[in-house]
């Protein structure tokens, strides 16, 4: 029996625990594989990546902090929005950074390209193990999974970035320190609120699918909404490489005001299903 028959069979018939490894083995070898083809292109475009798109946020005529300035300006709190100027540079010391920081960049770069495909991929596994009634309720999850993980990511490219980048290489705590941080410094910071928050930002959806099988309801997340603060500020905490006020809170916000959406969207749910269940008992 092929592969692809015993695929066909196993929507159908009940696997034994070494047909679920095998099954599982294939989903990870083709995630991976997508992952290597895609760094490959950013490995192959790496000058591009690296001159437009990796430094992009540290620049004074950055898209975002293009719009930012103008925005003041429309609402007519003149230049508070806008950016001061700031002379990023970056060191490497040692032979192989860059060497090695490549690679790094081409594996994240393909990561999130291939992201839609390795979460299509995860859902090809988990799908036969659910019910028809759960099957229904998550229909549609590749592709708000998929939109929530490039909003988070695009949020802290533009958002979160410029604002780091422009806070840490304005602030002076003496003349005499003149701050160069290395290469590999800010590409791990970039990473951290870039997939990071991509990661994150799946918080309303996993809510609402758990919500929509019966684990957590509105209420419940009400009643706790203080000790989920203290968990997305350990996230925060977790996901920002250097753990000072300023990046916690502009990393907390935006997770707790997910969290806010999630009760709202959970409540939503909880309300629908008792309308259904009422209706059915009727």
């Amino acid at each position: 029996m092929d592969f692809f028959d015993k695929r066909k069979k196993s929507d159908t018939d009940e696997m034994s625990f070494i047909d679920h490894l095998e099954e599982l083995r294939w989903h990870l070898l083709r995630s991976v594989v997508a992952v290597l083809v895609c760094a490959i292109v950013v490995f192959i475009f790496s000058d591009f990546v690296v001159d437009t798109i990796l430094f992009g946020p540290t620049r004074e005529n950055f898209i975002s902090s293009r719009w930012l300035c103008s925005l003041g300006n429309a609402i007519g709190i003149g230049n508070t929005l806008c950016f001061p100027p700031v002379k990023a540079e970056f060191l490497e010391n040692t032979m192989t950074g860059q060497f090695i920081a490549s690679f790094t960049l081409a594996f994240i770069g393909g990561f999130i390209i291939a992201f839609p495909y390795i979460f299509w991929e995860f859902w090809r596994f988990v799908r036969p193990a659910l019910s028809e009634k759960e099957r229904k309720n998550t229909r549609g999850v590749i592709f708000w999974v998929s939109l929530l993980f490039f909003t988070g990511v695009a949020f802290g490219y533009f958002i979160l970035t410029p604002f780091m980048v422009n806070f840490y290489f304005n602030y002076k705590l003496s003349a005499q320190i003149k701050i160069m941080p290395s290469f590999s410094d800010y590409l791990e910071n970039l990473v951290y609120t870039t997939v990071g928050i991509g990661v994150l930002f799946q918080m309303p959806l996993l809510i609402m699918v758990l919500a929509k099988v019966g684990f957590v309801t509105g209420k419940f997340l009400r009643k706790y909404r203080r000790h989920a603060f203290i968990i997305i500020l350990i996230a925060a905490a977790i996901i920002t490489p250097s753990t000072d006020p300023f990046s916690l809170t502009i990393v907390t916000i935006p997770l707790y005001l997910l969290f806010e959406a999630s009760i709202i969207v959970a409540s939503r749910v909880n309300k629908k299903q008792e309308i259904k269940d009422n209706e059915e008992w009727s």
